[in-house]
């Protein structure tokens, strides 16, 4: 299954999409790193993003799917990484993951152990992580952990 041609209408149509189905959608999508978060439109149409463009999309698609999503950002030395923690199933979505035959990282939730995955797949020490939510376009931080 690919997001060739998907529209955020046909994502927020599907019944039963669950956090992996919603995760295959993207296997195809290109890497290409953007100054702001892109419209869901324009990340869906161009087929290429990063990781807050993802994230965002995901946690907007499955919040109105009835899950619980947290928005979160690693910071790191070099990167900073945002992936989507979905409380149901108890793990988070990351565009890294996008091209696995099981693309959702289990996590218990915590900021210290979602950092520390992130960080892992990054081979890399992170120094902080937060939740945010965007409120006007702006990541607004609602919890902060540091390491």
């Amino acid at each position: 299954m690919t997001a060739s041609g998907v529209t955020l209408n046909e994502l927020l149509d599907q019944p039963h999409l669950t956090p992996e189905q919603f995760v295959h959608y993207f296997a195809d999508f290109k890497f290409r790193l953007g100054c702001t978060v892109q419209s869901p439109s324009a990340f869906l149409a161009s087929k290429a993003g990063d990781c807050d463009d993802f994230a965002a999309l995901a946690s907007s698609v499955l919040r109105e799917k009835g899950y619980t999503t947290h928005m979160v950002a690693v910071f790191m030395d070099q990167q900073v990484h945002v992936v989507c923690y979905v409380t149901e199933t108890k793990s988070f979505l990351d565009y890294n993951y996008r091209d696995k035959p099981h693309p959702l990282v289990a996590s218990d939730g915590s900021l210290k152990d979602i950092a520390a995955k992130v960080a892992g797949y990054f081979h890399s020490d992170w120094l902080s992580a937060s939740e945010f939510v965007y409120r006007k376009g702006e990541p607004e931080f609602v919890l902060t952990d540091f390491h």
